[in-house]
C-alpha cells in the first residue's frame, strides 16, 4: 500500500513542480459525505490519467468504483474492469478547470480509491493552500467578518500544518472539508494570509478551536491531558456569546409493561420516547462491545461530580443505561452498562454533542420522570472560540488581535519547510 501512495505522492508533485515547488501537500480521507459504502459514482471534469496505462478515463463519463471479491472495478462505457490494488487518478493539469466529482462533490487534485475494511475510501491530495479554501466555508459562517475569517485560515493552516503526516479526515476529527465547494469570503481569507501559521518557540502550535467557550477558555491539559501549554490559559471571555443550552432526558425511554410480547413485530413498533439522544446511545453501545440491535429502555442514573476544574467545568459523572440487546440469532437479552464517576469525556458521546454541547454545566435537575442538563458553550473551549473571534472582528479587532487574545504568547510567521 505505501508503495502506490509513494507513486501517488511523487507523480503528482513531478507532473506539477512549478506550482508545488514551495508548497506543502495534503491527503485527506473522504469519510463525512461518502460514509461506508462499497460503490461510489465518479465524474472527471477535463483531462485525468492513471497509473495504468492499460486504463483510459474519459470526461463527462458516469464512472462506478464497485468493491467485489475484496477487489475494485470500474463500471463505464458499457464495461467493467477489475483494478488491480487502488485506482489512482491525476488530473493532466492542475487547475480550476480540472475536477473529480465524487458522488456529486468537486474535488481538486488528485483521487485515490482503496479498499478499507471492504469499502471504498477516496483519498483526495492537492495543495494546502486549496485544502484550506475548501476548509475555512466549512468551519465557520462564510458571512462572518473578514478579520474573523483570516484568524481561522491562520488556525486551520497552522493545524493542517501540524498534521501533515497523520492521515486526516474530513471530518470533525480534524477539520471538516467540503472539497472544491469554496466562498468568495473565505477563499480571499486564504489568500490575504497566505502561509502564516501560528509558532511558538519556533513550533507550530496546536491550534485547537471549538465554536463557543461558553465564556471561559479552557486549559489543554483538562481536555486531552499531557503537558500544559500556556498559549492555553484558563480565562474570561468576554467576546464570546456563552451560547446557553440545555437538553431532558426521560428516565423511562420503554416501558416494559407496554410491549405486546405476543406480537411477532413487537421490536419494529417499539419506540423510546427521545430518539435522537437514545440513537447516540445505541451507536456508542454498539461501537463498545454490545453488536446488534439495540433499543433503550432506560437511563435510572445520570448524575454529576460536584467536583469542578479551575474553568468552573465539571470533570466527572455516571450514568447507567438498561437497554434489550437482539442479538444476530434473534435472541434478545436485558442488558445493563454503568459508568461510574469517569471523566465526562466517556458521557458525552453517549448522549451526543449536538445536545450536550460543552462541559460548561450550569445544573442538572433530576426528578421522577426527566433529568434536565443546563451548560453554556459549544466544545472544548481549548484555544480560540470561532463566535469569539467574529465578535472582536465586528468590534474592530484585526485577526493578529483574535490570535493574539485566544493563544497568547504566540507569534504568527511565515510557514517554510
Amino acid at each position: 500500500m505505501r508503495y502506490f501512495i509513494l507513486i501517488f505522492v511523487i507523480l503528482f508533485t513531478t507532473l506539477f513542480p512549478k506550482q508545488f515547488e514551495a508548497e506543502e501537500m495534503i491527503k485527506v480521507k473522504l469519510v463525512n459525505y461518502i460514509g461506508d459504502t462499497d460503490k461510489l459514482n465518479i465524474v472527471l471534469e477535463g483531462g485525468y490519467q492513471t497509473l495504468d496505462p492499460t486504463l483510459s478515463l474519459k470526461e463527462g463519463v458516469d464512472y462506478h468504483v464497485t468493491v467485489k471479491n475484496d477487489s475494485l472495478y470500474l463500471q463505464g462505457e458499457g464495461k467493467e474492469q477489475k483494478i488491480n490494488g487502488p485506482l489512482v487518478i491525476i488530473p493532466e493539469t492542475y487547475d480550476h478547470d480540472h475536477a473529480i466529482y465524487v458522488n456529486n462533490r468537486p474535488y481538486l487534485g488528485a483521487m485515490e480509491f482503496r479498499i478499507e475494511e471492504n469499502v471504498i475510501r477516496p483519498i483526495n491530495q492537492l495543495p494546502i493552500e486549496d485544502y484550506l479554501k475548501g476548509v475555512v466555508p466549512f468551519e465557520v459562517f462564510p458571512s462572518w467578518h473578514q478579520e474573523a475569517l483570516k484568524a481561522q485560515s491562520l488556525a486551520a493552516r497552522t493545524y493542517a500544518y501540524s498534521h501533515t503526516k497523520d492521515e486526516m479526515d474530513d471530518t470533525i476529527h480534524f477539520q471538516v472539508y467540503g472539497g472544491y465547494n469554496w466562498n468568495e469570503n473565505t477563499t480571499k481569507a486564504v489568500e490575504e494570509t497566505n502561509s502564516e501559521v501560528i509558532t511558538f518557540d519556533n513550533h507550530l502550535i496546536d491550534a485547537f478551536y471549538s465554536a463557543s467557550n461558553g465564556g471561559v477558555t479552557e486549559n489543554n491539559t483538562h481536555v486531552w491531558g499531557g503537558k500544559a501549554m500556556s498559549y492555553f490559559p484558563i480565562k474570561k471571555d468576554p467576546f464570546d456569546p456563552t451560547h446557553p443550552w440545555e437538553f431532558t432526558i426521560h428516565r423511562t425511554q420503554i416501558s416494559m409493561n407496554d410491549i405486546n410480547w405476543d406480537n411477532s413485530n413487537w421490536w419494529d413498533d417499539v419506540k423510546e420516547k427521545d430518539e435522537e439522544i437514545t440513537l447516540s446511545m445505541k451507536k456508542w453501545l454498539q461501537n463498545n462491545g454490545y453488536p446488534g440491535d439495540i433499543k433503550i429502555v432506560s437511563i435510572p442514573r445520570l448524575e454529576l461530580s460536584e467536583q469542578q476544574l479551575n474553568s468552573k467545568r465539571t470533570d466527572k459523572g455516571s450514568i447507567t443505561v438498561e437497554f434489550l440487546h437482539r442479538l444476530i440469532d434473534g435472541t434478545v437479552l436485558f442488558e445493563q452498562f454503568t459508568l461510574d464517576d469517569v471523566k465526562l469525556n466517556q458521557i458525552r458521546p453517549m448522549i451526543g454533542g449536538n445536545q450536550f454541547k460543552s462541559y460548561l454545566i450550569s445544573s442538572l435537575e433530576c426528578n421522577e420522570d426527566t433529568y434536565t442538563m443546563k451548560g453554556k458553550g459549544y466544545g472544548h473551549g481549548v484555544g480560540m472560540s470561532q463566535w469569539g473571534a467574529n465578535f472582536m472582528g465586528e468590534s474592530g479587532k484585526t485577526y493578529k488581535e483574535i490570535i493574539q487574545f485566544y493563544y497568547p504568547g504566540t507569534l504568527i510567521t511565515t510557514f517554510t519547510k
